[in-house]
């Protein structure tokens, strides 16, 4: 947190959770920098709703947006605020998340394959990517966003299988995967289970957080104020490879200035407390001239 806060800011000053989630991050802005504001943002509706809840314990300093980071621009008109002094992003699922049961986002139980991070949006579930994608754009989603190497074997099961039965729930598809396992391939590699990245490249492809988070970064470098600060912590290769090449570009372009000269990453402590903080990587730099400035 401390490299999204600056010292000695005395003036009120405006933060962005883009990730609000369960609300750590946001509480801890708004416990340590005690003049701040706070505007979060999630496109989960069950986010908002515990957002609006703290909002009620820190009154005028939380307004809970429900928008996608995607959104950041929109959002920030909409509550009336052009600069900011700070971005947060805490990229991937939250716990609680992958915890309901209703949403597709575990392999653990039997879900619907829903996967949407908004469940009340037109947009596609992850159902209905599998059954209309064809088998070679299935491959390349897997790959793409899961850095799955056998990603080819596991679109050819998801196509083969569809063609008897739709895939319907998670476990439909983690005995697709499961199936596309080489023989003598153990169940789980690294800890791993064999589904985890097949779900997440899923996860990504149904909510388009790729293009999501370039378009968020984009907006970060227009609406941060000068010497304001953007973090982000990513938990996949994909992401953190966004983050660097926005940040290395602002930075080549004398628009920025790298707070973490590499990413920084949680200590065995850390992910002896929480084991899903292994693959997090952190950047963060600090932002130069606004174009509106120069």
């Amino acid at each position: 947190m401390a490299l999204l806060l600056p010292a000695g800011e005395d003036r009120q000053a405006v933060f962005v959770d883009a990730t609000f989630g369960a609300g750590g991050h946001t509480e801890a802005i708004l416990l340590r920098s005690r003049g701040s504001r706070v505007i979060a943002l999630d496109a989960d509706p069950a986010a908002v709703a515990r957002a609006k809840d703290l909002a009620g314990r820190y009154l005028g300093r939380l307004d809970a947006v429900h928008a996608n980071y995607g959104q950041l621009g929109e959002a920030l008109d909409e509550c009336g605020v052009h600069d900011v002094d700070g971005i947060m992003y805490d990229l991937g699922l939250s716990s609680l998340q992958l915890a309901d049961t209703a949403r597709g986002f575990s392999f653990a139980g039997v879900e619907p394959l829903d996967m949407r991070l908004d469940p009340t949006s037109n947009g596609p579930t992850a159902a209905q990517l599998l059954a209309t994608k064809s088998e070679r754009d299935l491959a390349d989603i897997i790959e793409d966003y899961g850095d799955e190497r056998f990603a080819r074997r596991i679109a050819r099961q998801i196509t083969w299988r569809r063609e008897r039965a739709p895939l319907k729930t998670t476990s439909d598809l983690v005995a697709a995967v499961l199936s596309a396992q080489p023989k003598g391939m153990p169940r789980a590699r690294r800890g791993i289970h064999p589904a985890t990245r097949t779900f997440q490249a899923l996860r990504m492809a149904v909510n388009d957080e790729t293009r999501n988070l370039e378009r968020s970064l984009e907006t970060a470098l227009q609406r941060v104020r000068s010497g304001g600060r953007v973090v982000a912590i990513s938990f996949h290769s994909g992401e953190d490879r966004v983050v660097k090449r926005a940040f290395r570009d602002w930075t080549a372009a004398g628009r920025g200035e790298a707070l973490t000269r590499k990413p920084l990453t949680p200590g065995d402590d850390e992910v002896a407390a929480n084991p899903r903080a292994r693959s997090a990587k952190l950047r963060a730099i600090r932002i130069a001239e606004n174009e509106q400035e120069a």
